[in-house]
């Protein structure tokens, strides 16, 4: 019995602390039967399995350690194995060591401490594309175009431009030393710059067509709904009386925080499911709650290739309750659910799919999409239109391992992801602007996609069956 313990103990031990501990002896473990699970099925041969494959990995490391040609390091040995064993099973499940844990926590909040302006890398040096109001670089006069030559004395050059943006970020209150290449200067100069809280700007806003609200959400983090309360306040100030209605820009961004999806869906919906999710545990479900910041003003949602999880369920939500009409391309396809489960402090952490979500309509969009209600695919350039098949791709379908659709038909068709920085050049949005001025955009119509005909039929089954229910789960916050 107590052998029986034993073996019982160095299980759970293994489920919770992960193959580290038990690998690194390189020593085979004894196999005993461990008998009936509550459900009376046998499980000693399944047991047994299992310890025989850790003990051959066991064997494998201990080799690798004794008979390398050189001494390997065996920190980055079993994160490969961890992080090989979570790709295997789908795209999206990862190990994050703890430098990249840190780095998705300042995505997930949405802010940081650093100086405020966005970059990119040019010949081998960081250009401002455009520092960020109200930040500390904007105050110092940091201004779009410079180049940044040095960091606190050190040269620019032969540094990522991740590793760039590490060294400017900082704790907040402490101070930097940038060197600046500007236009139209001779000569290099410095400008001291003391760091503070940075805020992610994941919405933008501006006033199209002399009547719409234009509000683009690049991701969802921590900053997502007060950020659209904000845009659609100024937006409401702004334009009055004229305002005809909101364009949601949802394109190329790649999803986030499941509770901010459902935030931002809530802003627009009076009531019904927004999105539920179901794994091998249990089952959620997220409901509208009353108020519609829009106020009923029509609502064009864009979406694209790019378009991307937290958006789909937006979008998704939206289509279903007819509150929004969607133009554009057909979105991505990643219709499953990572939670980030922090490991022992220091070992970063795993990311790993949990659950599938589902449309209010009870669909499915993994390795689907969303179809938008009017495709209207983007007019490329002349300099573009050799290379439009690289501006396509299939999304999730065409992840190699990734989870196959429950409900429905896999879609993979490749989708544009091309959106260009002139708007006046933006054929998408020109559709958009034409349908909320109640102008006809089937001159920009492509042929439709391949849509999920079933849709509309379940959509009133499940609300038919929804309301005859005398009371749904509650809608709870999300930890994803």
């Amino acid at each position: 019995m107590k052998q029986v313990d034993h073996m019982k103990n160095l299980m759970h031990k293994a489920a919770l602390v992960g193959l580290g501990a038990l690998l690194a002896t390189g020593a085979g473990l004894s196999l005993q039967a461990i008998g009936k699970n509550k459900d009376g099925a046998d499980t000693a041969e399944k047991n047994i399995e299992i310890y025989r494959q850790l003990d051959l990995f066991g064997e494998v490391f201990d080799r690798i350690r004794r008979e390398y040609v050189e001494d390997p390091d065996t920190k980055k040995l079993i994160e490969a194995a961890i992080s090989g064993m979570l790709k295997s099973l789908d795209p999206h499940s990862s190990y994050l060591n703890a430098k990249s844990y840190n780095e998705m926590l300042v995505n997930i909040r949405g802010e940081f401490g650093g100086l405020g302006i966005e970059v990119t890398m040019e010949n081998g040096v960081i250009k401002v594309v455009s520092p960020i109001d109200d930040t500390p670089a904007a105050k110092a006069g940091v201004l779009a175009g410079d180049l940044i030559i040095k960091i606190d004395g050190k040269p620019v050059k032969g540094l990522t431009l991740g590793q760039a943006v590490e060294k400017m970020r900082g704790k907040p209150g402490t101070p930097i030393t940038i060197t600046i290449l500007r236009k139209g200067r001779k000569e290099p100069f410095d400008i001291r710059i003391v760091r503070d809280i940075i805020r992610i700007r994941s919405v933008k806003w501006s006033v199209e067509g002399g009547d719409i609200g234009y509000i683009r959400i690049t991701q969802f983090n921590e900053q997502t709904e007060p950020r659209l309360k904000e845009a659609i306040a100024d937006l409401e100030k702004k334009l009055g009386d004229k305002l005809k209605g909101y364009i949601i820009d949802l394109r190329n961004n790649p999803g986030g925080l499941l509770d901010q999806a459902w935030k931002v869906s809530d802003a627009f919906l009076e009531k019904g499911e927004i999105v539920s999710v179901r794994g091998r545990r249990e089952a959620k479900r997220w409901d509208a709650t009353p108020g519609d910041l829009a106020q009923g003003k029509p609502i064009v949602v864009l979406i694209n290739g790019g378009s991307a999880s937290a958006s789909e369920i937006v979008a998704g939500a939206l289509q279903d309750h007819k509150r929004a009409v969607i133009i554009g391309t057909r979105s991505f396809g990643k219709g499953s659910v990572q939670k980030i489960i922090p490991l022992p402090p220091d070992r970063g952490a795993i990311r790993l799919t949990t659950e599938r979500y589902y449309t209010p309509s009870g669909r499915s969009i993994q390795a689907r999409g969303i179809t938008p209600d009017h495709v209207v695919e983007q007019e490329l350039p002349d300099e573009l239109k050799d290379k439009a098949d690289q501006l396509r791709i299939k999304g999730e379908a065409g992840l190699e391992g990734h989870l196959k659709n429950d409900k429905a038909e896999e879609v993979a068709s490749p989708s544009l992801v091309y959106v260009p920085r002139d708007k006046s050049k933006d054929t998408q949005l020109k559709a958009a602007i034409r349908f909320l001025h109640g102008e006809s955009i089937a001159m920009l119509e492509k042929k439709p996609e391949n849509r999920d005909k079933k849709s509309e039929k379940a959509l009133e089954a499940h609300q038919a069956q929804k309301a005859e229910e005398k009371d749904g789960p509650e809608a709870g916050k999300s930890d994803k």
